[in-house]
């Protein structure tokens, strides 16, 4: 059940013509459909405003392409799918309608226009970390906010970062993307006065431990407004970035 049809629902248990227990067995019957290797939360739309995100790590393209199709059978768009591999987008090219970034390895599958709200920055240290920041970026766009890429403005040429102040400062949210040591964050939360969302990568030399230092280091920043997701995790980055641009309003 999509919003407009729980809206629908709820407008006849106002009205009289359906009893609150009858739709209240609709509502339990319709929560989630099994489809014996996943039960697809048909619900997730209407409690949290965005449908169910597939990842696609770990399943099989007949399994993502079914998920969708019951999505897509219940009124869903803008179905986002992570971690989505090369050789698993070619074996579903041309049985679903999607866009789909290699780079991010993500898809949004029955896409629809929708007007973008609001500004999320998504800032990245060096170019060797845009397949997270593209990850952010895209899941932020696919849930309706308006994002701005900054990108290889870290602080080794901080100069490059502050010909963006611009851009950062009239942000509701930003997401800072860096490995190596993980300083960007910490700068950027110098600099506005919104909240910040650290993402530590796993790019660096041998002693930035797949991200682990980044992490740390992100986890210890002096700078006030920070928070930090987990290496590489772009996308939950990108989806709390589009909550918090919401959580202020929506003007245009």
């Amino acid at each position: 059940m999509n919003e407009k049809q729980l809206l629908e629902l709820l407008e006849q248990v106002r009205a009289g013509h359906t009893t609150p227990e009858a739709a209240a067995g609709l509502l339990r019957q319709d929560a989630y459909e099994d489809l014996g290797y996943a039960k697809v939360d048909h619900h997730r739309a209407a409690r949290q405003g965005a449908a169910e995100v597939i990842f696609g790590q770990g399943k099989t393209a007949e399994q993502i392409e079914g998920i969708v199709r019951s999505m897509v059978d219940r009124g869903a768009a803008n179905i986002i799918i992570t971690r989505l591999s090369e050789e698993k987008e070619a074996l579903l090219r041309g049985k679903l309608p999607y866009r789909y970034s290699p780079a991010a390895r993500l898809a949004v599958a029955n896409p629809v226009e929708r007007p973008l709200t609001g500004d999320v920055a998504v800032v990245s240290a060096g170019t060797s970390d845009l397949a997270v920041c593209e990850e952010a970026a895209l899941t932020a766009e696919a849930l309706g906010s308006r994002v701005h890429r900054v990108y290889d403005a870290g602080v080794a040429g901080l100069h490059r970062l502050l010909g963006s102040l611009e851009i950062l400062e009239k942000s509701r949210c930003i997401v800072a993307v860096a490995g190596m040591e993980g300083a960007l964050p910490s700068v950027v939360g110098g600099l506005v006065g919104c909240p910040v969302i650290a993402v530590p990568t796993s790019v660096g030399y041998g002693a930035n431990l797949g991200g682990l230092a980044a992490l740390l280091a992100m986890l210890n920043s002096c700078a006030s407004g920070v928070s930090v997701v987990n290496i590489d995790n772009g996308f939950g980055a990108g989806f709390l970035a589009h909550r918090i641009n919401q959580m202020r309003g929506i003007d245009q």
